[in-house]
């Protein structure tokens, strides 16, 4: 029987705590589960609702630090010093597993030996509402190979992955490492990709793997759309510098994810002057940042059509956008038109 280890850590979740660690203990038939929990230094009762659960199985143990030492530091240790088990998962104390998701996952990764890490959809839960009823057929298996996985994330420059829904090889985790301090609020994106860069991705098809909880003590809440877009771009230059020798085409990935942040961050300026909001988000330096991530930016459409924004401004833009939006849409139909009248004689 594979065994999974199980890290939770936890700062001041000890309302959730139970749920979580309840989740790993029961409904995961035909694997061996271990469950740490780690304190991060919390505040509330965690540690005495931690310890209770443990006295009560002896397949929970639990480590509390004195000084709150961040998320980072705390995984790593439940990753890299704890976890003995043939697979590891990163479970937060306020999200749960769905039943069987552990034994779903595993077989995946029992069958396939190339394959890295396991993961499928979760259902994002918004805290006071009930749980939905999950799925749990499993419609089959997506193997991919990781370097087509990593060319993906590079090209929607985005993270597909929340991460209580993936089980990872555990000798393969602590062959590449722990989740990297440089990247406080995307040190989970750049770790999955540094997996694939190893290894093969597997999928698991057709059911729900986890409960991810949304509420405002979530880390991606405190975070503004500068420091979004800053993170994921060193994310995925960390992992071109870490990688790079093991990746086909380093400078076609490096292009990919630039271009993509470079016209989201023009993007969210354009979208402020559409909504009047000028005052509210950073414009000067969402254009910064794209200027600096992609210099070409300042060859395409979607920089002109924020230069037309600029010399309208942001008192008129509201209110005239439809109007030029309408008129630059008729003019560029007109351009197609008269292009397929001039090649085929229409």
């Amino acid at each position: 029987m594979s065994s999974v280890s199980v890290v939770i850590p936890c700062y001041n979740y000890g309302h959730f705590l139970r749920d979580s660690v309840n989740s790993v203990l029961t409904g995961q038939d035909g694997v061996e589960v271990r469950v740490l929990i780690i304190d991060d230094a919390s505040t509330d009762n965690s540690v005495e609702v931690a310890k209770a659960i443990a006295d009560q199985d002896s397949r929970v143990e639990v480590t509390a630090h004195s000084v709150n030492r961040r998320n980072i530091a705390t995984y790593n240790e439940g990753l890299l010093e704890w976890a003995d088990g043939d697979y590891t998962v990163l479970l937060s104390a306020d999200d749960r597993l769905t039943a069987g998701s552990l034994p779903r996952a595993v077989q995946l990764l029992d069958t396939n030996q190339r394959v890295g890490f396991a993961y499928g959809h979760p259902l994002h839960v918004r805290e006071g509402e009930p749980l939905p009823t999950p799925r749990t057929e499993v419609q089959g298996w997506s193997i991919w190979p990781g370097q087509w996985w990593i060319e993906r994330r590079f090209r929607s420059a985005v993270n597909c992955i929340t991460s209580p829904e993936v089980v990872v090889r555990t000798s393969l985790q602590k062959k590449v490492g722990g989740y990297d301090p440089r990247l406080p609020h995307t040190a989970d994106l750049e770790i999955w990709m540094r997996l694939a860069a190893h290894a093969d991705v597997g999928y698991v098809q057709g059911v729900d793997q986890a409960f991810y909880r949304l509420h405002g003590q979530n880390m991606t809440v405190d975070r503004n759309k500068i420091v979004d877009l800053r993170q994921r771009q060193l994310a995925f230059d960390v992992l071109l510098d870490t990688c790079g020798d093991r990746l086909t085409n380093p400078d076609h990935l490096y292009g990919a994810a630039h271009r993509k942040l470079s016209w989201e961050a023009i993007q969210c300026a354009s979208r402020a002057y559409d909504r009047g909001r000028t005052d509210h988000v950073p414009v000067d330096e969402l254009v910064a940042f794209a200027l600096d991530c992609w210099p070409a930016i300042t060859r395409s459409s979607v920089y002109r059509g924020l230069r037309l924004r600029q010399a309208i401004g942001p008192g008129w833009m509201p209110y005239l956008q439809p109007f030029i939006w309408s008129a630059v849409a008729h003019k560029t139909s007109n351009k197609l038109w008269w292009r397929t009248w001039e090649r085929h004689g229409i």
